[in-house]
């Protein structure tokens, strides 16, 4: 398996298990919080797809945002993730966030094999410094592992679901 494969591998596995660890929830559902957050499952996962077509489109492959996420004012309504993930019919949160990993996956196949893992990305950090395909792709994981976490601790409030992976027949 290449280096590329490998990264695609984990990446997808933490997709899945976020999709496990998400998936199935009526509006209350993804609406419960837990301890003294206001987080949901809800904001998770329409948080999760921005952060693919933030982190993947617009900043690995120079893209646009697209929708929905254009006719957000995000200065009026910085959280408007987390807010209409929580608020929205689940249908819809779910169809958000397949969109962006459905994007995600072909424009990542085609900017690996235009520049390889070792290209650049289309922005700069502010230090200067541009991000490779790699650092993305490990910034996405990353991201996922770290998000997980908390739809893990959400979840077993929500209805009791624990567990480290999907089990073999989970389709997402």
């Amino acid at each position: 398996m290449s280096e590329a494969e490998s990264l695609l591998s984990v990446l997808e596995r933490n997709r899945r298990t976020f999709a496990w660890k998400t998936s199935d929830l009526d509006a209350e559902g993804l609406r419960a919080t837990t301890a003294a957050s206001t987080m949901t499952l809800g904001g998770l996962v329409k948080h999760m797809a921005l952060v693919e077509a933030d982190w993947l489109a617009v900043k690995l492959a120079g893209e646009e945002y697209g929708e929905p996420w254009d006719a957000v004012d995000f200065d009026a309504d910085p959280d408007w993730e987390w807010r209409t993930g929580s608020e929205g019919p689940p249908e819809e949160v779910y169809a958000v966030w397949r969109a962006a990993v459905e994007r995600s996956r072909a424009v990542v196949a085609e900017i690996i094999d235009e520049r390889g893992l070792d290209g650049s990305s289309a922005f700069s950090r502010q230090d200067g410094r541009t991000p490779t395909v790699r650092d993305m792709l490990l910034d996405m994981i990353e991201e996922y592992a770290r998000h997980t976490g908390h739809a893990d601790i959400l979840r077993e409030a929500v209805d009791g679901r624990v567990g480290e992976g999907a089990p073999p027949a989970f389709v997402f």
